[in-house]
């Protein structure tokens, strides 16, 4: 009978154990950098979308609760030297609820952008809201306007020594992987510098906003 006993509590156990590892497969990420933008908690993934009149301020809000973004350059590869080349890049504008608006990124010489803005600085940044559970909460196709998404042109440059701590803490609380990545591969902090500002929020066409009117906004 003890032996019984014995042997259904390790089946038990088993049961136990099997189900937990389940469920940690199949759970979805949740935190910095999971699914659905975790910085935010589990009951309000995402704060409210300010008005869509005041562009400036939903320029600032897809900028801060963007982690990635895809950074248009141009080429210096030689079967598409001169043409526009994009790719995805993880930045971040600061921690959760304390955004400055300025995009950093970690970036290394390897990569192909890299070798592009070596050459040619200027480029162009576009966020979108598909990245977090709005338009998919409303039923908003990522080409949408609706589904708001962001340009921002300028140039990319390395943060001087004064910048490089905030760059750092800005982009570290959102991607803390970034920690890990081999430092062989030559990791330093940059920026873009912007000069101009699209948003498409709505039907009718982007809106014009100032790198002034941007930078003014107080993020709450």
């Amino acid at each position: 009978m003890a032996r019984l006993s014995r042997g259904s509590a390790r089946a038990l156990l088993a049961a136990l154990l099997a189900s937990t590892l389940l469920a940690l497969l199949v759970s979805p990420a949740r935190g910095r950098g999971g699914r659905d933008h975790g910085d935010w908690d589990e009951a309000s993934r995402l704060p409210p979308l300010p008005p869509r009149e005041d562009a400036a301020r939903v320029a600032r809000f897809v900028t801060h609760v963007s982690d990635w973004g895809a950074l248009a350059t141009i080429s210096t590869l030689e079967a598409v030297r001169g043409r526009p080349f994009a790719d995805v890049l993880s930045l971040s504008d600061g921690p959760p609820g304390a955004g400055s608006g300025v995009p950093y990124f970690y970036l290394s010489p390897l990569q192909l952008s890299v070798s592009n803005l070596q050459e040619n600085p200027y480029a162009t940044l576009t966020m979108t809201l598909a990245q977090t559970n709005f338009c998919k909460k409303h039923g908003f196709d990522p080409q949408s306007p609706l589904c708001v998404h962001i340009m921002l042109s300028g140039t990319v440059t390395k943060v001087n020594e004064t910048e490089m701590d905030i760059a750092k803490h800005s982009l570290f609380i959102r991607h803390p992987e970034m920690k890990t990545w081999p430092s062989s591969h030559n990791w330093f902090f940059a920026k873009l510098n912007i000069t101009n500002i699209w948003v498409l929020d709505y039907f009718g066409g982007p809106k014009i906003v100032t790198p002034e009117e941007y930078y003014n906004v107080t993020v709450q």
